[in-house]
């Protein structure tokens, strides 16, 4: 499973909990996890590349899911691992 793919399941999982998606350009060193205005929202750096913003969405994963309670492939399981 290539980065795109996995970045594109990580969205999904955080989308289903609740957090808003901003794809946004920062130059390629951006995004993130951050709380604005009480709601939760990851932010997607639209200049950098598919394996720098899935590196960012595991982290902000780890923090809004329980991993162990969903069902995640195990090339995106192994990724945020």
């Amino acid at each position: 499973m290539d980065d795109s793919l996995i970045l594109e399941e990580l969205l999904t999982l955080l989308e289903q909990n609740g957090v808003s998606i901003r794809r946004e350009e920062m130059g390629g060193s951006g995004g993130g996890l951050c709380k604005i205005s009480g709601k939760q929202v990851c932010f997607v750096d639209n200049d950098a590349n598919s394996s720098q913003n899935a590196s960012i969405c595991a982290r902000a994963v780890e923090k809004v899911v329980d991993i162990e309670e969903v069902y995640l492939r195990p090339a995106v399981r192994e990724f945020i691992g």
